[in-house]
């Protein structure tokens, strides 16, 4: 059975769904705001999904997990005084033959860290600097629909309740100003690198001035990086993401208000906490989740249906390193073709979602989002409000996401369909 065939009067039905996840959005904006990951706003908004789901699901679980929510991006603001440190040591080297070669050694080791921890907590998404951070308590809220019969197969939707810090030059000049100083700060750190690499070796005077004049003029865009967050303004996040986690549980809400239960997939929608803080929660639940038991599973992670252009089945994700799952990926394309849409595959090319974590936690994922990977002005600012929803690209999601559920449970996941 096709969801439109699940209802005599499908079309009203879904934009009924489509009304609930725009009016909780706007509720959540409202009456909570904010919600900065592991923060006492985020676990807020929590609560207020599991209490609002108690009726809907047959179970809504409440999971505990501790984390550090200001590593992930406190790592810029730590390669900024490191590489500035180093700066000033190269330098030093320099005027000092004497000096020269234990200045440059140490300033070496400081840039080496700095490219340490931007491949890592960047690229990767690894904690390395979680323990020198202020540890936090919050929650993922997992509510689950049950099957009539044996739990031979579950699909999980999620998306992520929490708001990121607003990032300065996403907000002062969009995507183009955000673009050129991420590619200016991270070519200077690289550079930098090269160079005190350069300077243990004896090279002639003028290539000695020539590197320290590239030296001097590469901190400038580093220093850039020290505003790239604006730790005083948490956004509003309503596309990134409660339109992910409201289009998740509409799933449910559709299939409590029509009677719906399937023989024998159990149907479970997450409400992800601290996908902003480096797919925290992400990583939490799969920890707990995935091997658990021998059911067929596959995690649908949605996040910011607010670009229809741009909307999209995301097979490749972690800034294209990590791979989603092709069978995952061909469910949710087809069931995109079932409603209409037919979408294209696409690439998490810069960033990351919850699908990669939970792939690389051993289940099977896959992300679907519509979100200009310029990427969109309102990402990551001020600008991300519940006025600025696209009421047209969340009936969408919310059609593909109810697609996606009816195809699984009627196929399975298989290579093709």
């Amino acid at each position: 059975m096709l969801a439109r065939e699940s209802n005599a009067n499908y079309p009203a039905r879904r934009r009924e769904m489509t009304n609930y996840t725009i009016r909780e959005v706007k509720k959540i904006c409202k009456e909570i705001g904010p919600r900065e990951s592991g923060e006492e706003s985020e676990r807020k908004a929590q609560a207020y999904v599991a209490e609002s789901m108690k009726n809907v699901a047959d179970s809504v679980e409440i999971e505990d997990f501790e984390l550090h929510p200001k590593a992930f991006m406190g790592w810029v603001l730590l390669d900024v005084i490191l590489m500035m440190i180093s700066s000033v040591l190269f330098l030093c080297g320099r005027f000092s033959a004497d000096a020269q070669t234990p200045l440059t050694v140490a300033a070496l080791i400081l840039s080496s860290f700095s490219l340490l921890f931007m491949v890592f907590e960047f690229l990767f998404y690894k904690p390395i600097l979680d323990p020198f951070f202020p540890k936090r308590q919050t929650c993922n809220v997992v509510c689950t629909r049950k099957p009539k019969g044996e739990v031979k197969k579950r699909i999980i939707f999620s998306g992520h309740i929490d708001s990121a810090y607003e990032w300065t030059y996403t907000h002062l000049g969009g995507g183009k100003l955000l673009t050129a100083v991420i590619a200016l700060a991270f070519g200077s750190v690289f550079v930098h690198f090269v160079l005190d690499i350069i300077g243990l070796f004896n090279i002639p005077q003028w290539l000695d001035t020539t590197i320290m004049v590239i030296g001097i003029v590469c901190t400038f865009p580093i220093i850039l990086g020290a505003f790239f967050v604006n730790w005083k303004r948490v956004v509003p996040g309503a596309n990134d993401n409660l339109t992910g986690v409201f289009a998740s549980m509409a799933v449910l809400q559709y299939m409590n208000a029509n009677d719906i239960r399937f023989e024998n997939t159990e149907v479970v929608a997450v409400s992800m906490a601290c996908e902003e803080a480096g797919l925290r929660g992400a990583k939490a639940f799969a920890k707990k989740h995935a091997n658990e038991d021998d059911v067929e599973t596959v995690f649908v992670a949605t996040d910011t249906l607010r670009d229809f252009d741009y909307m999209g089945v995301y097979n490749k994700d972690m800034s294209g390193t990590v791979k989603l799952d092709a069978r995952a990926a061909a469910m949710l394309k087809k069931a995109s073709e079932i409603a209409g849409y037919n979408l294209d595959y696409a690439n998490v090319f810069f960033g990351s979602s919850d699908a990669a974590a939970i792939q690389q936690g051993g289940m099977n994922a896959v992300a679907l989002a519509a979100m200009d990977p310029a990427p969109a002005r309102y990402y990551h600012t001020r600008g991300d409000t519940a006025d600025n929803l696209d009421p047209k690209t969340i009936e969408a999601g919310v059609d593909i996401l109810l697609e996606t559920a009816f195809l699984f449970d009627s196929e399975g996941l298989k290579e093709s369909y």
